[in-house]
């Protein structure tokens, strides 16, 4: 898909030939009744892809993905304008546990465990909302492990005194163990070095092509996000400001020198920055 410059537009693109998942239709989200954060954003998540929620800290990521798992209440947030469906149903009102019921599991920013449990116990929380048999529960613990073999070998250690990678697989392998068929993954590599970061996005795109479980991700690491999904959006200040196929954006000018810091011309000087909002060509 080509990539668009464009105001924030009610209908999302979906790649061609692809069946839209999940589908946020121009959603407006204020905080405390007063603060506007997302101005007319939408997006689609074709099933089975992976895209990719792109911008610096602030731009939005994260308000997008509560508005997405309605979480944005316990912050004093809400959804008030546009619509959010997913499968085709609206879903914007449905409450953080029906959603999870239905396939939409949410893994935090920032690696939420529950530090006092093993890393075992901490899987198998993930799930306690199934109603399902111990056998079917162990099956789907051997699942998680052979995606994680370090969650394995560290299954009994306090997940507070692991590493910081280990948390983040282990919030992820949380997430599964509810047999979701979408994952909203909030920042997987923040806080973790650059090889584990590789390692968790290998994780990330092993999942979905063996899985076919779909990813909406936010993330700034930008080139990292880029590699591995399939499509991605631009946000800065609360609106999408650029979308199209992921390796379409990785190689536009705009993105690359402002983005990934990369420059067609050389490397650019602090001064050069100053006309930021002036030279991004999408915004005039």
């Amino acid at each position: 898909m080509a990539l668009a410059a464009h105001a924030p537009s009610t209908a999302p693109a979906v790649p061609q030939g692809a069946a839209a998942l999940l589908s946020v239709n121009g959603i407006e989200v204020i905080y405390n009744h007063v603060i506007l954060v997302l101005k007319g954003v939408s997006l689609a998540v074709a099933e089975g892809s992976i895209v990719a929620l792109l911008g610096a800290n602030g731009a939005g990521k994260t308000t997008t993905l509560r508005a997405v798992s309605n979480l944005l209440r316990g912050e004093r947030g809400e959804v008030t304008k546009g619509s959010i469906e997913y499968r085709g149903e609206r879903v914007e009102r449905l409450s953080p546990s029906a959603l999870v019921k239905r396939g939409v599991v949410q893994v935090m920013e920032g690696r939420h465990c529950f530090p006092h449990l093993s890393v075992e116990e901490n899987l198998l929380t993930g799930a306690y909302t199934r109603g399902v048999s111990r056998a079917e529960v162990k099956q789907d613990l051997e699942r998680v492990y052979a995606f994680f073999p370090r969650l394995k070998e560290r299954s009994n250690s306090q997940a507070g005194y692991t590493s910081g990678g280990e948390q983040q697989m282990t919030a992820i392998g949380r997430a599964l163990m509810a047999r979701p068929q979408m994952i909203l993954l909030d920042e997987p590599s923040m806080g973790l070095a650059p090889q584990i970061v590789e390692e968790i996005f290998q994780i990330v795109k092993n999942l979905n092509e063996r899985e076919k479980v779909s990813f909406l991700l936010a993330e700034q690491n930008t080139m990292v996000a880029l590699r591995f999904a399939d499509f991605g959006y631009i946000l800065e200040n609360g609106r999408v400001m650029m979308e199209g196929a992921a390796h379409e954006l990785a190689q536009n000018e705009d993105v690359k020198e402002f983005y990934l810091g990369i420059a067609g011309e050389g490397r650019k000087s602090f001064r050069d920055f100053k006309h930021y909002k002036r030279r991004k060509r999408w915004l005039s």
